[in-house]
C-alpha cells in the first residue's frame, strides 16, 4: 500500500468562537433567571409536600395568633369575680392552643426535613444525570472538585427552597396576622406600631441585599478550594515523593482568608439585622404598652386585652423569623445559581438512525476540525479507516491523538466537519446502539462494580461469565485474577491491582464489549512487551471481528498495525503501512524515544508486521 499524503488545508484556526459547543453564557440558555426556574422547578417536583407544610405552618400560625385573645379573655374573666365561673372553657381552649401549636411545629419540623431531603436527592440525580449526558468534553469546563460541591452541598442548599418559602409564607402571616389581631384590640395600638414599621421594612431590605452577594461568594470560593483539594487527592503520591506537602496545603488553603472574609460578612450582615430587631422590637413593644397603659387608664382596654395587645406587639415585630427564613432563601438562591449552571451546559444531542447490519465498521473522518483550549488540535482531517482493519494513530505529544479517538466514537464532537461509521454520521446514530458497536480502552481506565468480575463486565450490556473470563485472557488478566482470593469474585476495593493489572482488567472489559469499533487510546502503555504482544496477537484472533484504531506510543504497536496514521500538528501527515513509514526520518524521529530505544528498526518492524499483519 503506497503512503497517502494529506492534503493540506488552511493553516489557521477557524473563524468564529474558540468552541462552538460553549453557549453564549448559563443566562441565556436556560432564560434569564435560570436559579429562579431551578428553585420553581424544585417546588413543582414537591409540590404536594410543599403544601402540606404551608398549610401545618399557617394552622401553627393562626393558634399563635388566636392564642393571646383567648389568654386575655381567659384573664378577664377570671380578675371578674362574677365571671369567674365561664373562665373554664377558655382555659382549656388556651391549653388546647398551646398543645396544637407544638404538635404542629413538630409536625412541620418533620415533614421539613423529608422535603428537603427528597428535594436534594432529585436535585443530585438531576444534576448527575445532566452531567453525564453533557459528555466528558462538554463537562470538562468544570473541575472535579467544583462539580462535587455542586452536586454535593450546592444541590443540599437549593433543595430547602421548597420547605423555605412553605415557611417564609407562614413567617409572615404571624406578624401579619398579629397586626390585624391589634388593630382589631385597639386602633391606637396599632397606630402606635406602625410608626415604627418603615424601620423594620428597611431594615429587612438591607438584611436581604448584604446577604446575597456575600453567601455567592463564599459559595463559590468553597468550590474553589473543593476543586484545589481534588486536585492534591490526585496526585498525593507526586506531592509526598517531592516533599512539597506544605506548600500543597497552602496552595490548597490559599482561597480561605476570602472565604474567612465572606463568613464574616455574612455573619455581620445578620449581626446587624439581629442587633437592629433586638433594638427595635422592644422599643415598638414599649410603645404599644404605653398607649395600652394610657388606654387602660381611660377605662378602653381591660387588663386581658392590653396583655394581649402586649403579645401581639412581639409577635407582629418578630422579625427574627422572618430574617431567619430569608437567609435560608437566599443561600438557597445562591446555591440554586450555581446548580443551574451546570444545567444550562447543553446535552449532547442524539439521532435515532440504525447502523446497517452488515457494516464492516469503517470508520470516516471529513473535514474534521477540533478546538481544545482555544487551539485548534484538529485541522481538517479528511480519514477513512477500513473495515476490519487494525489501524495506529501515531505521532509526537500534542499532535491530536487522543483527541482523534475520543471523536472516533463520539466521546466529543468535532467543531468542524463530520465523523461516521458505516456512513451513518456520528450524532445521527441511536445512542444505545452507538454504544454497543463502539468500544473503549483507556490507559488509565476507571473500573466500576463492587467485584472484579463486575468491572469488567460493567458496559451497555452485561456479557455472561463465559465472555467475561475469554475477555480477561485475552487481556492477559486472567491469570492474576485466579489469584485473588476469591477469583472474579473479589471485592474491586480490597484487589492489590498495579498499573499494568489495572491496565489490563481495563482492556478485558473494552474486549468483553467489542462491537465492530474498538478505540485502544494509549491502553497497553503499563504492559510490558511480552505481554503487550500477547495482548496484540489475541486482539486479532480472539476478540470479536472488527476494525481497531490504536492510538500508539511504541514501535512495536504500530508494526503489528496493518495501517499507521501519522498526526503532525493536528494534520494526518501521511497514511501507510508502518515498514514504508519507516523509510522517513521524520517518522522515525517520533519513537526516537521511549519503546523504540534498544530495537533496531530492522527487527522491530519485521518481527511485528510478521505477527501483526492480518
Amino acid at each position: 500500500m503506497a503512503i497517502q499524503p494529506t492534503v493540506q488545508g488552511t493553516d489557521g484556526a477557524p473563524d468564529g468562537p474558540t468552541d462552538p459547543e460553549e453557549p453564549a453564557g448559563p443566562d441565556e440558555a436556560a432564560g434569564r433567571d435560570p436559579a429562579g426556574r431551578l428553585l420553581l422547578d424544585a417546588v413543582r417536583h414537591s409540590a404536594g409536600r410543599t403544601a402540606s407544610i404551608c398549610l401545618l405552618s399557617t394552622a401553627a400560625a393562626a393558634a399563635s395568633v388566636a392564642l393571646p385573645s383567648v389568654l386575655g379573655r381567659a384573664l378577664d374573666l377570671l380578675l371578674d369575680r362574677d365571671g369567674r365561673g365561664g373562665a373554664g372553657p377558655w382555659l382549656a381552649l388556651c391549653a388546647a392552643l398551646v398543645a396544637a401549636e407544638v404538635l404542629l411545629g413538630a409536625a412541620t419540623a418533620l415533614l421539613t426535613g423529608t422535603t428537603n431531603a427528597r428535594t436534594t436527592a432529585w436535585l443530585r440525580r438531576r444534576g448527575l444525570g445532566h452531567l453525564l449526558a453533557v459528555g466528558p468534553h462538554r463537562a470538562a469546563r468544570f473541575t472535579p472538585g467544583d462539580l462535587v460541591t455542586r452536586l454535593t452541598g450546592n444541590a443540599a442548599e437549593a433543595g430547602n427552597a421548597p420547605a423555605t418559602v412553605a415557611g417564609l409564607f407562614a413567617s409572615l402571616l404571624t406578624p401579619l396576622g398579629a397586626l390585624v389581631a391589634l388593630a382589631l384590640t385597639d386602633l391606637w395600638l396599632a397606630a402606635a406600631f406602625c410608626a415604627g414599621v418603615p424601620l423594620l421594612v428597611l431594615l429587612l431590605r438591607a438584611f436581604a441585599r448584604g446577604s446575597s452577594d456575600s453567601v455567592s461568594r463564599y459559595q463559590r470560593v468553597q468550590g474553589e478550594i473543593a476543586a484545589r483539594l481534588v486536585e492534591a487527592l490526585a496526585g498525593a503520591r507526586t506531592v509526598a515523593a517531592a516533599g512539597t506537602a506544605d506548600r500543597e496545603r497552602a496552595r490548597v488553603l490559599a482561597p480561605l482568608p476570602e472565604l474567612s472574609d465572606q463568613g464574616r460578612r455574612m455573619w455581620r450582615v445578620y449581626g446587624h439585622a439581629v442587633v437592629g430587631s433586638g433594638v427595635l422590637v422592644p422599643l415598638l413593644t414599649i410603645a404599644v404598652l404605653a398607649v395600652g397603659g394610657a388606654r387602660l387608664a381611660a377605662g378602653h382596654l381591660s387588663v386581658g386585652e392590653l396583655l394581649a395587645a402586649s403579645r401581639y406587639a412581639s409577635l407582629a415585630a418578630g422579625i427574627g423569623g422572618v430574617t431567619g427564613q430569608i437567609s435560608a432563601l437566599t443561600r438557597s438562591r445562591a446555591a440554586a445559581r450555581r446548580a443551574a449552571e451546570l444545567l444550562a451546559v447543553p446535552p449532547v444531542a442524539h439521532g435515532r438512525r440504525p447502523l446497517p447490519p452488515d457494516g464492516a465498521g469503517t470508520l470516516e473522518l471529513r473535514g474534521v476540525t477540533a478546538v481544545r483550549g482555544g487551539r485548534a488540535v484538529l485541522r481538517d482531517v479528511d480519514l477513512t479507516v477500513p473495515g476490519g482493519t487494525t489501524t495506529a494513530v501515531v505521532g509526537r505529544s500534542g499532535a491530536g491523538k487522543s483527541t482523534l479517538a475520543a471523536l472516533a466514537g463520539r466521546l466529543a464532537d468535532p467543531d468542524g466537519g463530520r465523523v461516521l461509521l458505516d456512513g451513518v454520521p456520528l450524532d445521527a446514530i441511536d445512542p444505545a446502539e452507538l454504544r454497543r458497536e463502539v468500544g473503549y480502552a483507556f490507559e488509565r481506565p476507571a473500573l466500576f462494580g463492587t467485584s472484579v468480575g463486575e468491572a469488567i463486565a460493567f458496559g451497555a450490556y452485561e456479557p455472561d461469565r463465559e465472555a467475561v473470563e475469554a475477555a480477561a485472557r485475552a487481556a492477559g488478566a486472567d491469570g492474576f485474577v485466579r489469584r485473588l482470593p476469591g477469583g472474579y469474585a473479589t471485592a474491586l476495593a480490597e484487589a492489590p491491582l498495579s498499573g499494568g493489572e489495572f491496565q489490563r482488567l481495563g482492556l478485558a472489559r473494552a474486549f468483553a464489549h467489542a462491537g465492530r469499533l474498538l478505540v485502544l487510546d494509549d491502553a497497553t502503555s503499563s504492559l510490558d512487551s511480552v505481554t503487550e504482544l500477547q495482548v496484540g496477537r489475541a486482539l486479532t484472533e480472539e476478540v470479536r471481528a472488527g476494525t481497531r484504531l490504536i492510538v500508539a506510543h511504541r514501535v512495536s504497536s504500530a508494526a503489528r498495525a496493518d495501517l499507521v496514521v501519522w498526526l503532525e500538528d493536528g494534520r494526518v501527515r501521511a497514511v501507510g503501512p508502518h515498514a514504508e513509514l519507516w523509510e522517513l526520518p521524520d517518522y522515525r524521529a517520533v519513537f526516537a524515544t521511549g519503546d523504540a530505544a534498544g530495537e533496531t528498526p530492522g527487527e522491530t518492524s519485521g518481527r511485528s508486521l510478521g505477527e501483526g499483519s492480518r
